[in-house]
């Protein structure tokens, strides 16, 4: 079946990817037009732990703009109380991610919103809000950076990988990280923490990272990169698979090493 212009109607997942690539860049445009004038609302977790007056109001344009074009979806926020639809589609939205580095104006911050039906991931977008990129995929596409498919770098030994993290906000659980970050240096090229998980995970699907792991993230911080990262072709491991509350992705060649490296954290 195609559509008056000749191109192929998109099938449900792919058209909840296009709506996902397009609410995020309108919600990446408006945290963008508050860069370097972000004001706290209120903590969370820990006092270090942060929510500003932005994600609050990015969150209400996301609900807004995914209300209008699938209307009867339910929503799953970082910041608000989840709102009921009955339709079979759960919306899992980041208003901001990399709240912190948006309070201090440092340029690595995302927009994400996943699409789920029965629980599984179906379809993803994430936006880098500073460089204006938009990175997409569904169960029924490729992965995509502003519609051009981009797979995982490749690399196939971990000494030559590059790899993301990032931490706890609890500092007990910090601790310990660092252990790790600690049996990682000498194992890899380097190691890199940008403060946002979506966009680590989406850089890893673009091969600007080889690997990145971290624990502790939530379902809102990885839904839509993790599907990102693996329709680029990376092996991806969710926290709902292991009991260390771990997310993993990389390049297949060093995920086994990466995994193993990692997988003593506690």
């Amino acid at each position: 079946m195609t559509a008056a212009s000749g191109e192929a109607y998109p099938s449900p997942a792919h058209h909840l990817e296009l709506v996902a690539a397009e609410v995020v860049r309108l919600s990446a445009s408006f945290v963008r037009t508050h860069t370097g004038a972000a004001r706290t609302s209120r903590t969370k977790s820990s006092p270090t732990d942060v929510v500003t007056e932005t994600d609050i109001d990015s969150e209400r344009l996301i609900r807004r703009e995914l209300t209008e074009r699938a209307p009867g979806s339910r929503i799953q926020g970082e910041e608000l109380p989840s709102a009921g639809g009955n339709n079979g589609i759960e919306w899992i939205v980041d208003p901001i991610d990399g709240t912190v580095n948006f309070l201090y104006d440092l340029p690595v911050v995302g927009v994400s919103i996943a699409a789920t039906v029965d629980d599984v991931v179906i379809a993803g977008a994430v936006a880098d809000v500073l460089r204006g990129e938009v990175f997409s995929a569904s169960r029924d596409t490729e992965a995509k950076l502003d519609g051009r498919v981009i797979t995982v770098s490749g690399k196939d030994r971990l000494p030559q990988s590059l790899v993301g993290t990032g931490f706890s906000y609890d500092a007990e659980r910090r601790a310990q990280q660092a252990a790790t970050v600690g049996r990682m240096l000498p194992k890899c090229r380097d190691i890199r923490c940008m403060g946002s998980a979506a966009l680590n995970l989406c850089w890893v699907a673009a091969g600007r990272l080889d690997g990145y792991y971290e624990q502790d993230t939530k379902i809102y911080d990885y839904a839509a990169g993790n599907l990102i990262a693996q329709r680029a072709g990376a092996i991806v491991e969710p926290p709902s698979d292991n009991e260390l509350h771990l997310d993993i992705a990389a390049t297949p060649a060093i995920f086994d090493e990466l995994r193993q490296l990692v997988g003593s954290i506690s």
